[in-house]
């Protein structure tokens, strides 16, 4: 099973899976609301979910912003900034979608593949831009 299919599972059971920065493991909280067999996939695939966390860490903002954007879309993650943000600025929002269109074009076609190895020129100046406004709107609503 692909990882973000497995975290999406973690992720919509109310549960939350995440690379503690005290010890740079993986930590669980809620594991109770987990279904068993979604534990399970998790267990048999854990190298590769670490792998997958510990390759965030060195990503830039952009990226990681990037990243939170496609959680709160696809409805893996809730981040009400960028919630209120997307439906605030729908400049944006039309951003977001010209750069996943830019993605699927790269050959981005499973939302649990990880976007990043689709991305070129183009989509990584449209993240930098997404980005640039997502730290203007921030700045605005403080």
């Amino acid at each position: 099973m692909q990882v973000l299919r497995i975290l999406s599972l973690i992720w919509k059971s109310g549960a939350n899976i995440y690379l503690d920065n005290t010890d740079n493991r993986i930590a669980i909280k809620q594991q109770d609301l987990i279904p068993a067999e979604v534990m399970q996939a998790a267990e048999q695939n854990f190298q590769q979910i670490d792998d997958w966390f510990k390759s965030w860490t060195n990503e830039s903002n952009e990226k990681v912003t990037l990243m939170k954007m496609v959680h709160q879309i696809c409805g893996w993650q809730h981040n009400e900034k960028l919630n209120d943000w997307l439906c605030t600025e729908v400049e944006s929002l039309d951003m977001f979608n010209d750069w996943m269109i830019v993605l699927a074009n790269n050959g981005w076609k499973d939302i649990y593949d990880d976007y990043r190895q689709f991305e070129n020129n183009e989509s990584n100046g449209m993240a930098q831009e997404l980005y640039n406004r997502a730290v203007t709107y921030a700045r605005k609503v403080q």
